[in-house]
């Protein structure tokens, strides 16, 4: 999708959303201004710059955790069948599991801090990341890894030069596509007992103040969150990975 295309859905749905306010008629969907207008007074004059910068210390916090923890493991199981053939079971009995089912769980265990969100969104990610570099590493051509054996490389270069770069794009390609649902799941879990992000910033002056034009500049705010690290990450992918762009 090129930048034109993008701009062009932008301005259809800000459209539709005029449209639609202009018909109700009601407070409890404002205009698009008034809530555009709101963001920018609510981000620079109030507390909704805090509550941004909180969700998106634990996304990245999450992500961070899991691409240190499952790539390695995702390789480990790529290399060895004998390991692979061990976790295979765990991992198709817990990967279709919908990992919200576990915000209540592990809020008893870790409480209502920074610590059991973290831990959601790394959960979301890691079986993700874990399965697709998996998959990548298995696929991986043998004769590629001969020819790199036969130059003399042991483990830890097979790691760094050819494992590691062949699964880069599974890595990114993962981390792209579980965005949305670990923005979603944060939402979910920024409602139990706190403070802080913008999943309470959204209920509070929703349910609480009836701040609806607040309420939609939360809102707006959260979706800038998540196509902000989505199209980063594609753009990172785009930079790392050129060779999947040559045409």
């Amino acid at each position: 999708m090129n930048k034109r295309q993008l701009t062009y859905t932008v301005v259809i749905l800000i459209l539709a959303w005029q449209i639609c306010s202009t018909i109700l008629q009601k407070p409890i969907l404002p205009s698009p201004i008034i809530v555009i207008l709101n963001l920018f007074v609510e981000l620079f004059h109030g507390k909704l710059g805090t509550h941004f910068l909180v969700s998106l210390y634990r996304v990245l916090a999450g992500m961070g955790l899991a691409v240190l923890t499952a790539t390695p493991a995702g390789l480990l199981l790529g290399q060895s069948k004998k390991l692979n053939q061990i976790f295979i079971p765990l991992i198709y009995i817990l990967y279709p599991i919908p990992k919200v089912v576990f915000v209540p769980i592990i809020m008893l265990l870790f409480g209502i801090g920074d610590v059991a969100k973290i831990i959601i969104i790394f959960i979301i990610l890691f079986f993700q990341i874990l399965v697709l570099v998996r998959d990548q590493a298995v696929n991986i051509r043998p004769e590629l890894l001969n020819s790199v054996r036969s130059l003399g490389a042991g483990r830890k270069a097979l790691f760094r030069f050819v494992y590691f770069p062949a699964t880069l794009s599974a890595i990114l390609t993962s981390l792209r596509q579980s965005v949305g649902t670990a923005i979603a799941v944060l939402y979910i879990a920024e409602l139990f007992a706190t403070q802080s992000g913008l999943g309470y910033y959204i209920y509070f002056q929703g349910s609480t103040l009836f701040n609806y034009p607040a309420m939609y500049a939360g809102v707006v705010a959260m979706s800038l969150l998540g196509l902000g690290m989505y199209f980063g990450i594609d753009q990172m992918e785009k930079r790392m990975c050129k060779w999947l762009f040559v045409a």
